[in-house]
């Protein structure tokens, strides 16, 4: 399984699509990911005020003085979370594989030029949300712009 994110176009759209795989079943991992308490650890901006429910909102902040909401679009426990925020949207499934759990983690938009900055940024995110899960303490390790060099050529072959 490719560490990496890849890039997807689609009528007029992009899609980052990454996979890992966890050895915790698909309810620990759901867990993780829908507990307000861990998602605002992971996930970008999140304040930890989320409704976890079909049409429930997220809340987030940027702390640069811009508040949003996403609304919950998909919930399926413990196999399927997503939601729109603003215009994109995100998509995380579970799948049972191999004693563990095969995550598929989908973020379409419409702009493809913060691509490589947006896959850089998700790559290290669910790096921290491996950790959660995993029961570690929560590490941002500062290789970003090796990511970033990466993506950069990886997407230039698209």
């Amino acid at each position: 399984m490719n560490k990496y994110g890849t890039l997807h176009e689609s009528n007029g759209r992009y899609a980052l699509r990454f996979e890992r795989f966890f050895p915790q079943k698909p309810e620990d991992v759901f867990l993780v990911i829908t507990t307000p308490r861990y998602f605002s650890q992971w996930y970008p901006f999140a304040t930890g005020e989320m409704d976890v429910r079909l049409g429930g909102k997220i809340d987030f902040d940027d702390g640069e003085g811009t508040t949003y909401k996403a609304t919950i679009t998909e919930l399926e426990k413990p196999y399927l979370f997503g939601f729109r925020e603003e215009g994109d949207l995100v998509n995380i499934s579970l799948q049972e594989r191999d004693k563990g759990s095969l995550m598929i983690f989908t973020h379409t938009f419409d702009d493809d030029s913060w691509a490589v900055n947006t896959a850089a940024g998700w790559h290290r995110c669910l790096d921290v949300l491996r950790q959660i899960v995993n029961g570690h303490p929560v590490e941002w390790k500062d290789y970003a712009s090796e990511l970033k060099e990466y993506y950069q050529e990886a997407f230039r072959a698209n």
